[in-house]
Parts: C-alpha cells; sequence; structure tokens
C-alpha cells in the first residue's frame, strides 16, 4: 500500500511512530494530577483585580485602566 502511495514503507513508520509519539502524554498522569491537587490547597494571597491592574500598569509607566 506504501509503495502505491508513492511513498516508501520505512517513511510511512516513520510518520506512524512520530504520529504515535505526540499522542502520547509526556511524564506521569497521576503525578501530574497530584501538583494540581496539591497546588490548589494553597490558600495564596490574592488582592482586588482592579489595584492589580493598577499596579502592574504603574510597574510598566502605563495606565491599565482609562
Amino acid at each position: 500500500m506504501a509503495k502505491t502511495l508513492g511513498t516508501l514503507i520505512v517513511e510511512r513508520v516513520r510518520q506512524a511512530l512520530a504520529h504515535a509519539r505526540r499522542r502520547e502524554p509526556l511524564g506521569d498522569v497521576e503525578k501530574k494530577i497530584e501538583a494540581v491537587r496539591a497546588a490548589a490547597r494553597h490558600e495564596l494571597p490574592t488582592c482586588d483585580i482592579d489595584a492589580m491592574l493598577e499596579e502592574i500598569g504603574r510597574g510598566r509607566g502605563t495606565s491599565v485602566r482609562p
């Protein structure tokens, strides 16, 4: 079949392997899920979004809000 498509069989194998590698998740899925769960347990400091945008704007020398 590969020869009839004008492609060498070895090239079709390379393409199939590359496609399979792209579909595989990188790393341990359970480890990634646990990292997300651990991060969600933290209570990080937060602030008002308008205040945060204003601080960012001042830091860049521009105003974020009109």
